[in-house]
């Protein structure tokens, strides 16, 4: 079953979707919007792979942390690298020893999981029956690779029913941002002919405009889920609500924040 969105600001100037307002579940997708960074990443940048003030960046981390009533300490990001990599954990782990991976999962109370995104996907996801969450970041190479579905398989191995499980996605770059070389299209068709559906033709020669919402709600909707929910804010265009890395490229700035989204159980 797939939601309209419905947005609601909460705490901390954050989104909620609608299918994820569970029993037992919190979760935030977190605008650009009530932090302390300043410049490129005003104010509320999530990325501690940014060039932003690592200080600003824990306290923004800290503020998203207290909206989903965890200590800093217990809100998780990997290190995200682009894959199709999910790792279950169960307790906090020190900066410096974050798993490379693009997706967590956990049924372990007052653990948040975060991923972050600036056009990207960000996808949370949750089974309140069993008490089982999970965050995915899925970019046009961990989508295509399956990074959505290695979500859910870490999920279910800790005991969540995918008929039970509800997937949200937050900001992300939309169709009609989203322009790519004649190298990309090529790749999607090698793993599907049917995937050409997500591509439309572009102004110029040989690019085409790719739709990854679309592609990445595709492949959820084939998981047998409980529903799914696009938020469907467009980050390139939402200039004043989200951080956009093509964006940033295209005005030739010096680097982009980083949107954080989160959930937790408890």
């Amino acid at each position: 079953m797939v939601r309209q969105p419905t947005l609601k600001m909460t705490e901390g100037q954050a989104l909620g979707a609608e299918n994820l307002r569970l029993p037992g579940v919190r979760h935030l997708f977190f605008t650009r919007q009530g932090g302390v960074s300043s410049g490129v990443y005003d104010s509320l940048n999530g990325g501690a792979g940014s060039r932003d003030e690592p200080a600003k960046v824990s306290e923004n981390r800290a503020r998203m942390a207290a909206a989903l009533g965890v200590a800093a300490s217990r809100l998780l990001v990997p290190f995200q690298i682009h894959s199709s990599e999910a790792v279950a954990v169960a307790q906090p782990w020190a900066e410096d020893e974050r798993p490379r991976c693009d997706a967590l999962a956990t049924r372990a109370k007052g653990l948040a999981l975060g991923v972050t995104g600036a056009d990207c996907g960000m996808l949370l996801f949750a089974d309140a029956r069993e008490g089982v969450v999970g965050a995915a970041h899925a970019g046009w190479k961990g989508a295509l690779y399956g990074v959505v579905e290695a979500t859910l398989a870490a999920m279910e191995q800790l005991g969540a029913r995918r008929a039970d499980v509800h997937i949200a996605l937050g900001p992300m770059i939309s169709a009609r941002s989203y322009e790519v070389g004649p190298e990309f299209k090529p790749r999607f068709l090698a793993e599907d002919a049917s995937y050409a559906r997500f591509f439309s033709p572009s102004d110029r020669q040989g690019h085409a405009m790719f739709d990854l919402p679309g592609f990445i709600a595709a492949r959820a909707e084939k998981l047998g889920v409980a529903s799914f929910e696009n938020l469907q804010i467009d980050t390139y265009a939402d200039e004043e609500r989200c951080f956009s890395y093509r964006r940033s490229t295209h005005r030739a700035e010096p680097d982009y924040g980083r949107l954080v989204s989160a959930i937790v159980l408890g």
